[in-house]
């Protein structure tokens, strides 16, 4: 057998290309790869090939999670960037929109105009409370909470908020808090996004 079909043939290609194989070997295999089109296009090959089964097994990550990862990522920027942390009221049947205006009217705090059904803004987060400016175009799927309550206060649009089997009717203005252990879902009503004043306290 040709030496290089033995040495592309050993497994070592597959090991280098996984970060299994010492400093030595990879100079060599390095080496090799610049003197031999066949052993670059061999590691080539690998990487194309396990980084294709990897987007075959990776876990698709929602879209609100990644928004929820996105908002943490600026929210984080914005922090070493000087921003201090914001003293945001805690929402409740007295709250106003208004009591928002400092974060409502900031430029770095609107929604882009290609955001695709959901979008979010980080006004400060603790671990006992998170406050949040979020966007929906269509609404949100079932869930429940255990271990946090959700506030919303709605600043734009209208939205149906089902929780159990009631549907609450809300327009700018209005608060509702969700109870624990309860599914529920929010949909969307107006044909611009519903946006809200989003609040989520460690229970």
């Amino acid at each position: 057998m040709d030496p290089i079909e033995k040495y592309i043939d050993s497994g070592i290609l597959e090991l280098y290309v996984l970060g299994m194989t010492s400093d030595e070997e990879n100079i060599e295999i390095s080496n090799l790869a610049s003197l031999h089109i066949a052993i670059k296009n061999e590691i080539e090959s690998i990487e194309l090939a396990l980084n294709g089964y990897a987007a075959e097994i990776a876990p698709e990550i929602s879209p609100a999670t990644k928004e929820w990862i996105m908002a943490t990522i600026h929210y984080t920027e914005r922090l070493q960037n000087g921003e201090e942390v914001a003293n945001t009221p805690m929402l409740n049947k007295n709250s106003k929109i208004e009591d928002f205006d400092t974060w409502l009217k900031r430029d770095n705090m609107q929604a882009p105009d290609d955001y695709d059904a959901l979008h979010a803004k980080i006004i400060s987060a603790t671990p006992e409370a998170k406050t949040l400016i979020v966007w929906l175009k269509y609404g949100a799927p079932p869930e429940e909470h255990t271990n946090e309550m959700e506030h919303f206060l709605i600043v734009e649009g209208t939205c149906d908020i089902t929780i159990g089997d009631k549907v609450h009717h809300l327009v700018p203005g209005d608060y509702l808090s969700i109870p624990l252990h309860i599914d529920h879902d929010v949909k969307v009503t107006s044909i611009t996004p519903c946006k809200v004043i989003l609040q989520r306290v460690a229970a």
